[in-house]
């Protein structure tokens, strides 16, 4: 394993978590990558080695607050991705 495969962006659990919540039956896997690539993208990168690590020093407000954060990138991202699809 290289070090890079290490290391994790705490976004993306959170993201991938907010999609889950927000999910269409007609959502296919397609759209959700792209939902998840424009959402990241909004969204600032914190990473981290070991997910203990993230949850022993993150305060409950901050992640109550990227979790809110996650879900309005991820709803953003829903009609971006909606009115830019392409044929």
């Amino acid at each position: 394993m290289s070090f890079r495969d290490a290391i994790d962006n705490f976004y993306e659990r959170l993201v991938l978590d907010a999609i889950q919540a927000t999910r269409d039956d007609g959502d296919t896997a397609d759209y959700l990558t792209d939902v998840m690539c424009v959402a990241l993208n909004r969204l600032p990168a914190r990473y981290y080695r070991h997910s203990i690590d993230m949850m022993f020093y993150l305060a409950d407000e901050e992640l109550k607050d990227m979790k809110i954060k996650s879900l309005e990138a991820v709803k953003v991202a829903r009609d971006f991705v909606r009115e830019h699809q392409r044929g």
